[in-house]
Formats: C-alpha cells, sequence, structure tokens
C-alpha cells in the first residue's frame, strides 16, 4: 500500500496544550502544526485495523481506536507510524509519558522519521524536559528544513531555558528558509519582548501581521508592547484594528478600556464597557467599572443605579457597598450615606475607611464632636490600626485645630514610627501650623522609610519652590516624583513651577499645559501656567487664564493686578 493511500485515510495532527500568551512563551497553535504520514504500513491486515481505528476516532471512540491501533501494530510490529499515531492520540488524551514512549518506540524502529523526532520533542517540551526536547527538533529541522513546526517548538525551548541567542538564531533560520512564515516572525517578537527589547519585539510583530492582518495573536502582543513603551495612541489604533476583524475579542475590549480608563477618556471607555455589558460580557466586573465612572464624571444617579442593580445581584459586594454610600455622600444625602457606610461589618477590607468617612460626615452635617466620638469609640476597640488614629488626626486637621490633630499622631508615634503615613501626615499639620523645618524634616522621614513615596517628594518640592530655596534639590524630587506618576496633574504641576523659579520658562510651559488639562478646575494650576505665559510674553493666553480666575474669585486683587501688568505689557508691543 503505497503512503498516498493511507494519507487518504488519516491525517492526524500534533496537539500541544496551551497556546502563545502574553509575559509567557506558548506552545505552537494547533492549527499550525499539523503533518501526514510519509511512511508506508505494511501489510493488508495492518492497513485494515489501521481504517478502523481511524473511523473509531472519528466517531470519538478514542479507547477503542487505540485498541485497534495497537492491534494493527501487532500485525506490523516494525511501522514507526503506527507507532507515532498511537503517541498522537495518547497526547491528545493528556497521557504524556505513555505518548512520550509510543514515541520512542517509533524512533527506535526508524530514527530518520520526522514525525517522532517533531512529537517527542513537542511532548518533551510539555513536561518541561526543553533540554531533552532539543536533540529531537535539531533532528527534526535536519530532516526537513523546509517545514516550519520544528522550528517554533525549537526556538520556543530555547525561550524557556532563557538561551535567546539560540532562540532567535533559529527563528532567524526559519524566516530565511520560508520567508512567509508570519509565525516565525510572531516567535521573533515574543523573543525580543521576552528580553524586553520592546522597539524590536513591536517590529517582528508588525511583520507577522503583515504577512497575516487577521493574526490576532500578533496584533494584541503588539498592542500590549505599545502600551509598554507608553505609545498609547498607537496601542489604541493597533486594539481597533483586531476589533475591525473580530468586534467580539473580550481581550483587546478590555485592554482598550483599561488604557481609556488610565488616560481618564473616560468618554471613550463607557460605550465600550456598556457594550460588553448588553453581551453578558464581564459579569459585575463591567458593571462596577460603568459605575466608577459615573463617579468620576459626577453623574451620581447613574452611579447609584449601577450600584444597586450590581448589589440586588450580590448583596455582599461590600466595596460595591462602600461605593453607594460614597456617592450618596457626594450627593450630600447623608442619611442615605450614614446608612449604607453602617452595613459594612467590622472584619472587612473598608471598614475603618467607611468608620473614617462617617465620621466626616458628621462633621459635614453640623455635628463634629459626634465625628470624633465615632472615631474614638473605633479606636478604643481596634488601637492597633493607625487609619483610625490618622482619620482622627485629619478631623481636627478639617476643623483648624492642629495642635489637638499632632497630639492625637505623637501619642502613637512609638507604636507607629515606621509607617510613613504617620510622618507624612504629621509634616502637612507642622506645615499648617508654620513650622516649615519640622515640616520639611518628618517628609524627608517619609522619604527615609520609603524614598519612592511620589506624594512625599512632590511636597518637599513644591514646599522648597514656594520658599525660592534649594531649586535643583527640589528639581530632583519631582522628577522622581513625575517617573513614578506621570499623569499627576499636581506633580506635573509641581515640577513646572520649579523650572518657572528657575526661569527655565520654555521647560515650564508645556509641563504646566498637561497639568491643567489633567486637572482643569484647580485655580493654582491654573494660574502657574499664567505666570509662565506672562513670563513668555505670551500675553494672550495668560490674560485668558487670568479671567477664568477671576470669574471663579473676582475678589482676587493680586490676580486683577498681574491682568493690569500684562495688559500694560502687551499694549506696549
Amino acid at each position: 500500500m503505497n503512503t498516498t493511500t493511507v494519507a487518504a485515510l488519516l491525517t492526524l495532527f500534533l496537539v500541544i496544550p496551551g497556546c502563545a500568551t502574553s509575559g509567557a512563551v506558548g506552545a505552537l497553535p494547533v492549527n499550525e502544526a499539523s503533518f501526514k504520514p510519509t511512511v508506508d504500513i505494511a501489510g493488508s491486515r495492518a492497513l485494515y485495523i489501521f481504517a478502523r481505528a481511524r473511523l473509531q476516532l472519528l466517531e470519538g471512540d478514542v479507547d477503542g481506536a487505540l485498541t485497534l491501533l495497537n492491534g494493527a501494530i501487532e500485525a506490523d510490529p516494525g511501522s514507526a507510524y503506527l507507532h507515532t499515531a498511537v503517541a498522537e492520540i495518547y497526547m491528545k488524551t493528556g497521557r504524556a509519558e505513555d505518548a512520550l514512549k509510543a514515541c520512542e518506540n517509533a524512533i527506535r524502529l526508524d530514527p530518520s522519521y520526522r514525525q517522532a523526532r517533531l512529537l517527542a520533542g513537542a511532548i518533551l517540551a510539555s513536561l518541561k524536559r526543553d533540554r531533552d526536547a532539543v536533540p529531537h527538533l535539531e533532528k527534526a529541522i535536519e530532516l526537513d528544513p523546509s517545514r516550519e513546526e520544528a522550528y517554533i517548538h525549537l526556538a520556543v525551548s530555547y525561550l524557556k531555558l532563557f538561551e535567546y541567542e539560540k532562540a532567535v538564531n533559529t527563528l532567524k533560520s526559519l524566516v530565511k528558509v520560508k520567508p512567509e512564515s508570519s509565525l516565525g516572525y510572531y516567535y521573533l517578537g515574543k523573543a525580543y519582548d521576552q528580553m524586553k527589547l520592546q522597539k524590536e519585539a513591536a517590529n517582528y510583530y508588525k511583520k507577522a501581521i503583515e504577512l497575516k492582518p487577521d493574526f490576532e495573536q500578533a496584533i494584541i502582543e503588539l498592542g500590549i508592547v505599545q502600551e509598554g513603551m507608553g505609545l498609547h495612541d498607537e496601542a489604541v489604533a493597533t486594539y481597533k484594528s483586531l476589533l475591525d476583524i473580530n468586534p467580539y475579542n473580550l481581550n483587546v475590549l478590555q485592554h482598550l478600556v483599561q488604557i481609556y480608563l488610565q488616560q481618564q477618556e473616560y468618554d471613550e471607555a463607557l460605550p465600550l464597557l456598556k457594550g460588553l455589558k448588553e453581551k453578558g460580557i464581564g459579569g459585575l466586573e463591567t458593571s462596577r467599572k460603568i459605575g466608577l465612572i459615573y463617579m468620576e464624571s459626577e453623574r451620581y444617579d447613574e452611579a447609584i443605579a449601577e450600584f444597586r442593580d450590581i448589589l440586588e445581584r450580590e448583596p455582599n459586594a461590600l466595596q460595591v457597598r462602600f461605593y453607594l454610600a460614597t456617592a450618596f455622600e457626594e450627593k450630600e444625602e447623608y442619611d442615605r450615606a450614614l446608612e449604607e457606610f453602617g452595613r459594612i461589618p467590622p472584619g472587612s477590607f473598608n471598614y475603618f475607611e467607611a468608620v473614617g468617612h462617617m465620621a466626616f460626615i458628621h462633621k459635614d452635617m453640623g455635628n463634629p464632636e459626634k465625628g470624633i466620638a465615632v472615631l474614638k469609640d473605633a479606636i478604643a476597640a481596634y488601637p492597633s490600626h493607625l487609619e483610625l488614629h490618622l482619620y482622627l488626626a485629619g478631623l481636627y486637621e478639617s476643623l483648624d485645630h492642629y495642635t489637638e490633630g499632632l497630639a492625637v499622631l505623637k501619642a502613637v508615634e512609638g507604636d507607629f514610627g515606621g509607617d510613613p503615613r504617620l510622618h507624612f501626615r504629621m509634616g502637612t499639620l507642622y506645615d499648617k501650623m508654620g513650622n516649615k523645618d519640622e515640616s520639611i524634616a518628618r517628609m524627608k522621614k517619609v522619604l527615609t522609610i520609603a524614598p519612592d513615596d511620589a506624594q512625599a517628594l512632590n511636597y518637599l518640592g513644591y514646599t522648597y519652590a514656594e520658599l525660592g530655596i534649594k531649586l535643583d534639590e527640589a528639581l530632583q524630587y519631582l522628577r522622581k516624583a513625575v517617573e513614578l506618576r506621570p499623569n499627576d496633574g499636581f506633580i506635573l504641576d509641581s515640577l513646572g513651577w520649579v523650572y518657572f523659579k528657575l526661569k527655565r520658562y520654555d521647560e515650564a510651559v508645556p509641563l504646566l499645559e498637561r497639568a491643567t488639562k489633567l486637572v482643569d478646575d484647580d485655580l493654582t494650576i491654573m494660574e502657574h501656567l499664567a505666570d509662565a505665559y506672562a513670563a513668555r510674553r505670551e500675553h494672550r493666553k495668560a490674560l485668558e487664564l487670568y479671567r477664568k480666575i477671576l470669574e471663579t474669585e473676582p475678589g482676587r486683587k493680586d490676580i486683577i493686578e498681574k491682568k493690569r501688568k500684562v495688559r500694560g505689557e502687551s499694549q506696549e508691543k
């Protein structure tokens, strides 16, 4: 019987569990790894049994197919192909060790049988024996350099062994032999991605997509790399290109939503989330994000409706109940807010925060003594939780009772002296009491404990800028703070303000413009940008911002004077 007849009877596929996913090296996608028999099966009886086994397999009777194939092997014990066919079925059913033994039998019968070599390498890799897989995969390439599967499996094994150069060389050999291999370029992208060479990874992903425009995984990986490079607009465009191919790709939709949320582009994120909700995708988490966007957009009634809907389906979603209470608080529906906060039980992770909110609500309702009592009762029950002491100090601070607030924190400094939050809050209180030196000392204490505390870095840098001292030191603090939190408008404002104080106006203006876009209702940031425009003699822009400030605070004599001065300078031109 010739091999063409055999091939017509059966085409088996090499199936290796797993797929390529972000952040890990995956196995070759199933539909890219088929192979056909290339050896003869001797004897009509063996071929007959083989054909029956194929029918059993098509009917889903795996055990029956295996029994028949083993019978075919008895009829033709020298067939490497039959042993390999048995190995494939074992592999499909998760019996990797049995599959490996069958492959070893095939290789012993015919060391040059490529399919057995390829399958043995793939099985060993699936068993995390990549070092043992390498010789088999290398032999498979030697036996037929024109087929891509062995190159891919070999490269993946090298990547798992952290032998990046060998992986890259293997894949480059593949695309040299087979330049149309989209998988080859895709895995080159994976290799460079794993090596943290994002630019090179992106280029190879793009080549894979060029060869195969509907290569969804390559498109997703390219978008992820672009996100990692901070190229958010490019990542959005990449993800959207995939939605043109597959509008319901949940992975891509979630990535897009995440980018929009990070960039605070809520108008873009909201319709995507609503679409996911309508399709029943994402469950309560999708609804939660919709509610939070409504909160951020100050659409509190819609947020309340969303959170209530979630709680009807999941009454124990305590974080959502916290959001619901906060929405009522923002609407100044204080009784409802107190009711919802009060339903968060002790022991839940946001209980202490709920107590803090209740205390401040009592203050806002005109009864600060009740708020103080709520916190003191909670402290008596849970004295080892710093959060409660910070809330009490913060409540005193909001009442301008700075000495009392400081006393609360000093009383527990011996217990919580290693917590940067304590020193930060004490620093702000000292600042409001006019003790700049002690305030600065406390902020430096924060940085001793937590060198990457962006808030403390910002506080120190801005304090120096306002005092007009140690501006070079302030610059160092604020540059680091911006690295840690590049989209924080207040930190960008502080850095821009230091540049302004250093008379480096061309560096100040772009930062202050970004800060104003991120925090468009903060009059101090607006004033800083107006002052920087005035310093650069961009009078029209400066006057427009001063005018906006005066619309909100018409009695600001300092702004009126600045506006008068800039108008005079503009008329002198």
